[in-house]
């Protein structure tokens, strides 16, 4: 009976998790990749011809009898830089089940010139840091919106890949679609809904760096929901290191 390929978990959910799934392919054709997502969204992007997981794994035991069982040499956390709860599941599951991980955690956004940043440490802090009347452009994923329904006297203005439901816990603007690439295009969906403030977590990255630089352009106020502690070392910060612990510096 042949040997079981040598298998690498990709906890994704991220660009950079679909990027890192679609180097690794053709760097180690010889190995099983995996791309494992949490399955909040119905018609997630993903990379062609990939094998994908969804669902959760039932906390760090679960995903360490995962582990186990499929013969996982590599377990890479590629989740969402506010995943933290994915983030403590994985390094507590690699230890039980002795596997090699690594964190590909993105770099946060740092203000430069023209930015007009209010620092918050949670989501209560910056639902608070917003003036009456103002009108709000939330751009932070529906299982983060609950806080902001204590601020009837605010207008806000949500972002949506799919429609909400259940209903938003609080009347707002629904707009449909993905994130715009581009900052021009931020501006205009902006300046056409009146927004006064943009409200968003720091993520990093370049795939959702548009908002923040259409802000900059409008020079509109952000709150910018700040990071908690990073997951337990090692971590890298580029898709090329990331390729070159597992063995695939050959694809950067």
């Amino acid at each position: 009976m042949p040997a079981p390929a040598e298998t690498i978990l990709i906890l994704g959910g991220t660009a950079e998790a679909n990027l890192l799934t679609e180097r690794l392919r053709q760097a180690r054709p010889e190995a099983r990749i995996v791309l494992s997502l949490a399955g909040r969204t119905h018609a997630p992007a993903l990379p062609a011809g990939v094998e994908v997981r969804i669902g959760g794994f039932g906390g760090a035991a679960g995903l360490a009898e995962y582990l186990g069982a499929e013969h996982v040499v590599w377990l890479v956390d590629a989740t969402h830089p506010f995943a933290a709860g994915i983030s403590r599941n994985a390094a507590e599951a690699a230890e039980i089940a002795d596997v090699q991980r690594i964190a590909l955690v993105r770099p946060p956004w740092e203000p430069v010139e023209g930015d007009r940043w209010t620092a918050a440490d949670c989501l209560g802090t910056a639902r608070d840091a917003l003036p009456a009347g103002a009108k709000a452009f939330l751009a932070l994923g529906r299982q983060h919106l609950a806080p902001f329904r204590l601020r009837p006297d605010i207008a806000f203005v949500v972002r949506m890949i799919e429609p909400p439901d259940p209903p938003l816990p609080f009347p707002a603007e629904v707009v449909l679609g993905r994130p715009e690439v581009d900052a021009a295009a931020e501006a205009t969906l902006f300046a056409r809904l009146a927004i006064t403030h943009l409200v968003c977590r720091n993520s990093g990255g370049t795939a959702s760096y548009a908002k923040i630089a259409a802000a900059r352009h409008l020079s509109l106020p952000v709150v910018m929901i700040a990071r908690a502690p990073e997951p337990p070392g090692p971590v890298v910060r580029t898709l090329d290191e990331a390729l070159a612990v597992l063995g695939a510096a050959s694809a950067a």
